[in-house]
């Protein structure tokens, strides 16, 4: 008899030990990357061990060199945590083991992946029909939705990508703000097309592209694609959409839109005004794993053309059984062939929350954004950015220097959680708030922190 509940027992404990523990625990690793190794590290086993026993010594091992970000005290990435259901669809995920490559592989997870899709579809208010991929995370679904924009705006020219390469075929050019993330860069480089290809649109103080600096670009002939922004990694701000949109289609140009965590404010009635004319664009990048709480790795692109997208990612084997009666293949829609079934915890999570729950998350982040701005704001620290949605950009003193002091102060402290990022060639302190539990008190709390480690560093720099 296989012993299961004796280690899936100790997880359970030791799991819910920790869920608990977050309120209070400090935000932060307590281990150095020796430590760890002293503690994880040795010799190969060179034979059998307990299952239970192998649990908890993993366990104890990685417990002090954890980064809580599942905290609601941690805002030094877009990172969010995981709601009840989602975790626990997410551990079911693991003990079902389907590989979801295949609908005769997984029927359920292709069926669940397909409702769950459908969701999505109707909770950002894209065009009916639009086809959706479970990946990684924004990288993957950035990838596999300028992947679907190559085949297209070469096909519209008469070129094959998929059959012919991209050797001899036209060139195409990529408009994207001077402020897109760098996760576009780097899917370009893995489509072969490189980043030379980019032509930097100008942007304005908070990062959106500027609409009129796009027209004069696309005045150039040739397959293009625009890849437009909704929200800003250090700011939060929103590109132009609608004008995008206008501007790129009467030029026969593709939209892509990179909605990493922007995307879900179009479930907030309140919010959605920023995301204004988004169904307008051919494809999207989001994030599960960030407003909708669901566990690591959970990215989603969504295309309103599913046949360039499943022209880009399909592929065809004697051994794999494909459904020819209309049944979902999700290899079909991504670029991987085994994978997790990643649709469930999504199911769960849109299931448990529904559509008010989810906008409840997104309106009290944003909402607690603009409290941490307000409050640092009234205590003579700059704010840089238009707190519109999650981001909250500062810096203290004008200073490089001190800047840096400080998030590396409040990183060491434990309170709270933030990272630094540089913001027009100045050094800043980046707050992103993403966790469906974050409430008033860790604001203050984390406020506080940031508060006293200021005033530390500026009595420590003064005495130096």
């Amino acid at each position: 008899m296989v012993d299961w509940e004796g280690p899936l027992t100790e997880a359970f404990e030791r799991a819910t030990t920790y869920l608990t523990g977050l309120p209070e625990r400090r935000v932060g690793p307590r281990a150095t990357a020796a430590e760890l190794r002293d503690a994880l590290g040795g010799p190969l086993p060179t034979g059998p061990s307990d299952a239970r026993d192998v649990v908890a010594h993993l366990a104890k091992g990685v417990e002090d060199g954890l980064l809580p970000s599942g905290s609601g005290r941690f805002f030094g990435f877009v990172f969010g945590g995981a709601t009840p259901a989602a975790l626990a669809a997410d551990w079911l995920t693991t003990v079902w083991d389907q590989n979801a490559g295949l609908y005769a592989a997984a029927p359920a997870a292709a069926v669940v992946e397909e409702v769950a899709a459908n969701w999505l579809v109707e909770l950002f208010g894209l065009p009916g029909g639009t086809s959706v991929g479970f990946v990684t995370g924004a990288q993957m679904a950035n990838f596999t939705g300028l992947a679907a924009a190559r085949h297209e705006v070469l096909r519209r020219t008469g070129w094959d990508v998929e059959s012919q390469g991209l050797i001899g075929a036209p060139t195409i050019r990529v408009l994207a703000g001077a402020e897109r993330h760098d996760t576009i860069d780097r899917a370009l480089r893995f489509l072969g097309l490189g980043t030379s290809c980019i032509v930097p649109i100008d942007v304005d103080d908070q990062g959106r592209m500027r609409a009129d600096a796009l027209a004069a670009a696309l005045e150039t002939e040739g397959p293009q694609i625009v890849c437009a922004q909704a929200g800003n990694v250090n700011t939060g701000a929103f590109d132009p959409i609608a004008e995008i949109c206008d501007l790129a289609h009467a030029a026969g140009a593709w939209v892509h839109v990179d909605g990493a965590f922007g995307l879900w404010a179009a479930v907030s009635p309140e919010l959605r005004p920023l995301v204004a004319g988004i169904d307008r664009a051919d494809s999207w990048a989001t994030d599960a794993h960030k407003w909708l709480n669901v566990p690591y790795d959970s990215g989603l692109v969504l295309c309103a053309h599913p046949e360039p997208h499943r022209a880009a990612m399909s592929i065809r084997a004697a051994y794999l059984i494909q459904d020819e009666n209309g049944q979902r293949d999700s290899l079909d829609f991504n670029p991987e062939f085994s994978r997790r079934a990643r649709g469930f915890p999504v199911y769960a999570a849109i299931r448990a929350l529904g559509r008010s729950g989810i906008a409840e998350i997104v309106d009290r982040c944003h909402a607690m954004a603009r409290r941490f701005a307000d409050t640092l704001a009234a205590n003579g620290v700059a704010v840089l950015n238009d707190v519109v949605l999650n981001q909250v950009l500062v810096r203290f003193g004008d200073d490089d220097a001190l800047t840096r002091r400080v998030v590396s102060a409040v990183q060491q402290e434990g309170t709270c959680w933030m990272s630094g990022t540089t913001w027009q060639g100045k050094a800043a302190m980046r707050i992103s708030v993403c966790n469906w539990t974050t409430d008033e008190s860790d604001i203050d709390r984390s406020a506080a922190a940031v508060l006293t480690a200021e005033g530390v560093e500026r009595h420590q720099r003064r005495v130096e």
